[in-house]
């Protein structure tokens, strides 16, 4: 007998069954997030397809910020072609984020599975994220313009670090306020450049056993060029020898020139690592 193929809403009592989904899945994509993807379980859409009362695919693309729906999960079993649960899971999923304010969905193909269906769904790519990484063995030196003060980031500073966020990169790249408390709370190193009581630029990063992730940096619009994101780079990196660490990466969209410019020229490296970036334009609300 054929199964009977149930696409509804993820609820909050799925947690269990949606982690041993993704546990056993043949096809798995996690989006590069602060957040883990069972964390957006409560969030509209994440979507699960079931069948027998079993979950074999779930697909979560909440919007954060609220005019971009990045794809934060896709997962699928050898139960049912792989093709089908996307197309199941995504029209779904596309139906709903089109009654809202949503203009694009997103999604970083972070293995070779997900670019057909992507295509297939009317993606496109003309953007590629890449990685960088470091080594600095001897003492990091750093001189600060004596006109503004790297500090240790406050919870405070939150709302102030989002709008300058929100001023210095396009839609698609901006990350919300609630998205920075995760980022807050989960870096090993948050700072920012501060002038007069003006928060200039910031930057938020991770560490691991072995190096420390530049995640996030950022400088206000009109202050770039003038050597803060290189200043509060380099802190970092003294802070991180401090600890012990030597080993540093940072992600960054291949046409980023600004990006590219400082990393290089603190000496970082493409490491050959390239993720293509998919788009999906929603029509336009009136």
């Amino acid at each position: 007998m054929s199964r009977r193929w149930i696409v509804r809403p993820a609820l909050l009592s799925d947690r269990l069954a949606v982690a041993q989904l993704m546990n056993r899945a043949t096809v798995l994509h996690r989006h590069l997030d602060w957040r883990e993807p069972i964390e957006w379980l409560d969030q509209t859409p994440f979507l699960v397809l079931e069948a027998d009362h079993l979950l074999h695919a779930a697909l979560a693309c909440p919007p954060d910020p609220p005019k971009i729906a990045w794809l934060r999960l896709f997962a699928c079993d050898d139960t049912i072609p792989t093709e089908d649960a996307w197309s199941l899971l995504w029209e779904k999923a596309k139906a709903i984020l089109d009654y809202t304010s949503v203009s694009t969905a997103a999604a970083i193909a972070l293995n070779d599975s997900l670019p057909p269906l992507l295509e297939r769904s009317h993606f496109s790519s003309d953007q590629e994220i890449i990685l960088l990484e470091f080594e600095q063995f001897q003492p990091i030196e750093t001189s600060l313009d004596p006109e503004w003060t790297i500090r240790p980031m406050k919870i405070h500073d939150l709302p102030d670090v989002a709008s300058l966020d929100a001023n210095a990169f396009e839609p698609l790249w901006q990350t919300s306020l609630e998205m920075f408390r995760w980022a807050f709370r989960l870096s090993t190193y948050a700072t920012v450049a501060e002038q007069n009581g003006t928060i200039l630029g910031y930057q938020l990063s991770m560490r691991s056993v072995f190096s420390v992730h530049l995640a996030r940096l950022a400088v206000l619009p009109e202050k770039q060029g003038q050597g803060i994101g290189l200043a509060l780079t380099l802190d970092m990196m003294k802070r991180a020898q401090e600890s012990g660490l030597y080993r540093f990466t940072v992600n960054t969209q291949n046409d980023n020139t600004a990006s590219l410019k400082l990393y290089k020229r603190l000496g970082f490296r493409e490491t050959g690592e390239r993720y293509p970036v998919y788009r999906y334009s929603f029509a336009a609300k009136e």
